[in-house]
């Protein structure tokens, strides 16, 4: 059956999030190191990365986060004001001292013991992040292709205030769609069928209409394939995949979609 309706991925599918926070890291540990000039700027980063993963996992709202879709650098800047779950409200309580403590840990990782330097670096990181939103070259040319011969959806994972954050960002991006779901809003993420099946019901199309298109094979392409709608896994990477997740396409970027469209 033709495709009537696109659903698309938000975070490194239109708006180039992997870029935003590398830039922002590189911002704020180069800061660090005027200030520290003992400090190794790509090492300081690769220490804050790796001790803000390790922290995010140790709070009891790991499981939450996860389910919904909200990575360890998302909460380095997120405000979590929104969302009806009570573990928005924990949240909401800890990203304060989470990013202080990822940002100190980090420190003390290339020996620089102080806590006032860690907040202030988790401060600025989040504002360097805000001031950050990016989108693929290709981005708005393949919409304007799109818009008005499918019905486009945005399916998203993540925190309500911070998705919409970042479409604030880039305002001419949410006009293109019909509708916009966030999966901290839903109350479930990618890949959960469930979250899938709304969005059609939204659309008002079954799942041999539809196509998604997103990079994340364990969200966009798994979640897809088991409503059994097709599906585009945008490889940016030239990432070698296994056959655990299967695509039903592939490309390098947005560019090959309107052409795949029409022989679907």
């Amino acid at each position: 059956m033709a495709v009537k309706a696109v659903l698309f991925d938000l975070d490194d599918t239109l708006l180039w999030d992997e870029r935003s926070v590398h830039e922002s890291f590189e911002a704020v540990c180069a800061a660090a190191a005027r200030e520290v000039p003992a400090i190794r700027p790509d090492r300081l980063e690769e220490a804050v990365r790796r001790e803000a993963r390790a922290l995010y996992q140790t709070y009891e709202t790991f499981p939450f986060t996860q389910m919904i879709g909200i990575n360890a650098f998302e909460a380095l800047w997120a405000h979590f004001t929104e969302g009806s779950q009570p573990e928005f409200r924990r949240l909401q309580e800890l990203a304060p001292r989470y990013r202080t403590e990822a940002w100190t840990r980090g420190l003390s990782a290339v020996g620089v013991d102080n806590p006032d330097l860690g907040y202030r670096l988790g401060e600025m990181f989040a504002e360097e992040r805000r001031a950050r939103p990016i989108v693929f070259e290709e981005t708005f040319e393949i919409l304007d292709r799109l818009k008005g011969r499918y019905k486009l959806l945005l399916l998203t994972n993540g925190a309500p205030d911070l998705q919409q954050e970042k479409l604030d960002g880039v305002p001419e991006l949410a006009g293109y769609f019909e509708r916009i779901v966030i999966s901290g809003t839903y109350g479930e993420g990618k890949p959960s069928p469930a979250i899938f099946r709304y969005a059609m019901d939204l659309l008002g199309i079954d799942a041999t209409e539809g196509i998604m298109v997103g990079d994340k094979l364990t969200t966009d392409i798994l979640g897809s394939n088991r409503v059994g709608m097709r599906n585009l896994w945008l490889n940016r990477h030239g990432i070698k995949r296994d056959d655990s997740i299967v695509p039903a396409y592939e490309a390098p970027d947005l560019r090959p979609l309107p052409e795949l469209l029409e022989t679907l």
